[in-house]
């Protein structure tokens, strides 16, 4: 039911990334979305990075990737940590604003990918791979 919610509330998102820049999901409509929450504790998340920052370079074309940092202290060390674990696309440091957008994660990581359309076409709690994500853009079913 909370994905739902989040879901008709995503044509308002907007936050500011690191960068300063706002990220819309209004603006990225027409594309796919990929939504990654992460923390620098979680050695999943960390793992699976790279593979997401791959995906996000190859499929530019056609996606907007977004990364959602939560459980930090320091901005300026969540960056550089993000730096260094190959996090190469926009990221947004979690706050009571984005939470009130996507709701409270049950667990790290999660990856969320909307539809063109805006609807959430997946889903999931646990680790995804580059291969996962272009499947579900190609439209194969996943589980």
């Amino acid at each position: 039911m909370l994905a739902l919610v989040a879901a008709a509330q995503l044509h308002a998102f907007e936050l500011k990334d690191t960068a300063g820049k706002p990220q819309r999901l209004a603006d990225m409509k027409g594309k796919w979305v990929v939504v990654n929450f992460w923390a620098t504790w979680c050695a999943p998340c960390i793992k699976e990075i790279p593979d997401i920052a791959a995906f996000a370079k190859e499929q530019a074309d056609k996606t907007r990737v977004l990364g959602i940092a939560l459980d930090w202290d320091n901005e300026k060390q969540v960056i550089a940590f993000a730096k260094k674990v190959g996090h190469t696309y926009p990221m947004v440091l979690g706050t009571d604003a984005s939470e009130k957008v996507f709701g409270r994660m049950k667990g790290l990581p999660t990856t969320i990918v909307y539809d063109p359309a805006g609807k959430i076409a997946f889903q999931k709690t646990g680790t995804v791979t580059k291969q996962l994500l272009e499947r579900i853009i190609r439209g194969e079913k996943v589980s």
